[in-house]
């Protein structure tokens, strides 16, 4: 039996944190939930998920803060990050983006296109 992709959704908005973990799960992801950043970061480099999911704006610290944790890990480094924001300009993109995240998403999104994008993340990253 193959091991279920493990996803991290650091998010502190529940109705979000609900939906999206749902959908995962039906989809056959193992979902783990950090509803701040502190706690995303250890999670993080605890169990290495296949993919995280990760708000800009949670409390303790922000997204773009879990991101340069993760990416100065060598351990945490290669796990590709998704960041769900509320934050359209132009400069926050750019900056998640020289910190290394993988993809932007605006909310509010469609929680059944994250899904399809993970996934096709995950393909990517397995090939």
């Amino acid at each position: 039996m193959t091991e279920r992709p493990r996803v991290l959704i650091a998010e502190d908005e529940e109705t979000i944190v609900e939906s999206l973990s749902f959908l995962m799960e039906k989809e056959g992801y193992e979902v783990s939930v950090a509803t701040d950043g502190q706690t995303a970061i250890a999670m993080i480099a605890r169990d290495l998920p296949d993919m995280v999911l990760l708000d800009v704006m949670m409390p303790g610290c922000d997204g773009f803060e879990v991101v340069r944790a993760v990416r100065d890990n060598p351990q945490t480094r290669p796990i590709p990050i998704m960041m769900l924001t509320a934050k359209t300009r132009e400069v926050d993109r750019r900056k998640g983006l020289e910190l290394g995240v993988d993809d932007f998403v605006t909310k509010p999104f469609s929680t059944r296109d994250v899904v399809s994008r993970v996934k096709a993340m995950l393909a990517g990253e397995r090939n």
